[in-house]
């Protein structure tokens, strides 16, 4: 078993088939959040298979060989805890929050959740269904069909652009056969990564995650390779039966270990960092524009996805639009003002160490900080590389990044009666 040494009160070994286990100990708390990490995600799915992942995330808590959907449900809530799980473009997480005394509780329940699942006939049929109401339910919700319809256009072709939930014709289709092939190619040891944050103990976790983990055969987990076309941008117009204007203007974004990604966190908190930022104070405090205006940032391994979100009027667009342009073209082209940028920082820095106080956050930190950089990521670093970042190289970073030419807009109008 590899072994690596405690930074931060973080530790990370990897049993013998691959399997990686990242722990941090936290004696200030009496609760531990427990995570089984799958690297695997919509994006690792053919066109036939779209949804899969996120299926299989239901499926995983409708039995095991040994338990009832209703005995995982209450072996965590029975003792205070909670079990949930969710699914994105690139990984999968089944996690448990509890006191640190019901940690072996904890692991055997998802491990057991991981490694057993039964997939009655009877619950597939009936989980189809209420995928496609939970499809139904996003599409009637303006803001998120708005975002689907946006991410579709901006990756049109390769699969970061397919909804992770799936389409009604692909899940349908679903059967027990697919699940179990799908977790056979995917739910492999060196794919896998349990992460634990809270009053634990590294070898204690080690000892029980490999006494259920071991028998799991040492596979390699194939790697596709998936290029990216070069982006067109158009202008993507939508209707719908609403009564207010959902309005979105973006690009695609920085990876996730991309050089630039902390000049970028800082012209996204300058731009739309909360109700002190440009965009807030000029659009909704100065015109009274929108109700909601905000800047969102996301990152993937070898792309990502950064713009602007605002809920107005329709009579009000065009206002709108010039305005966000505005802020844009001026962050591109102006320094911006010492006090104003010491101040963007100390509000990056703030939101990050106050996000460490949850064990949840601090485990899922610490797992996509595994994942992705294949490493632990300390404050420190994190603290030291915003503090490195100068108003200059935000400058010269903007001037390209927010090129408009690079920037795709997606209006969602009410429909004419």
């Amino acid at each position: 078993m590899e072994n690596l040494k405690e930074i931060d009160n973080v530790t990370k070994s990897t049993l013998p088939n691959g399997l990686r286990i990242v722990t941090e100990r936290i004696d200030s708390v009496k609760s531990i959040s427990v995570g089984i990490w799958v690297k695997t995600g919509s994006r690792n799915e053919t066109k036939e298979q779209a949804g899969v992942t996120h299926f299989l995330e239901h499926m995983l808590f409708k039995g095991t060989k040994t338990r009832s959907a209703f005995e995982i449900a209450q072996s965590m809530e029975s003792v205070g805890g909670y079990l949930n799980a969710f699914t994105s473009s690139e990984y999968t997480c089944y996690y448990a929050r509890c006191v640190d005394s019901q940690l072996t509780r904890a692991l055997d329940v998802l491990s057991d959740m991981v490694l057993n699942p039964s997939f009655p006939e009877e619950e597939v049929e009936k989980e189809k269904k209420v995928v496609i109401e939970e499809m139904k339910m996003y599409r009637d919700s303006p803001d998120d069909y708005l975002f689907e319809e946006f991410t579709t256009k901006l990756f049109e072709g390769h699969p970061l652009g397919r909804p992770v939930i799936g389409f009604e014709d692909t899940v349908s289709a679903f059967s027990r056969d697919d699940l179990y092939n799908y977790m056979g190619d995917r739910y492999r040891p060196d794919n896998l990564l349990v992460a634990v944050a809270g009053n634990v103990d590294h070898d204690e976790v080690i000892d029980i995650v490999s006494s259920f983990f071991t028998g799991l055969e040492a596979e390699k987990t194939e790697k596709e390779d998936q290029p990216m076309d070069q982006f067109n941008p158009e202008k993507l117009s939508l209707t719908k039966s609403i009564e207010q204007t959902h309005y979105v203007l973006g690009r695609r974004g920085l990876y996730f270990d991309h050089k630039d990604k902390y000049l970028l966190l800082l012209a996204n908190t300058v731009l739309g960092g909360g109700m002190s930022s440009r965009l807030h104070q000029n659009v909704r405090e100065k015109y009274g524009y929108c109700y909601s205006i905000q800047t969102f940032n996301q990152s993937y391994s070898d792309s990502g996805i950064w713009g602007v979100y605002v809920g107005t009027d329709k009579e009000y667009v065009e206002h709108v639009h010039e305005l966000v342009v505005g802020e844009l073209k001026k962050i591109s082209t102006e320094i911006i003002p010492e006090k104003e940028f010491e101040e963007a920082k100390q509000q990056l820095k703030g939101k990050l160490l106050l996000s460490q106080e949850n064990t949840s956050n601090r485990m899922m930190r610490l797992a996509k900080s595994e994942l992705y950089f294949g490493r632990f990521i300390t404050l420190d670093e994190l603290e030291e590389n915003i503090d490195n970042v100068t108003a200059g190289q935000v400058l010269e970073f903007a001037k390209d990044f927010f090129d408009q030419q690079y920037f795709m807009e997606a209006v969602l109008t009410p429909e004419e009666n």
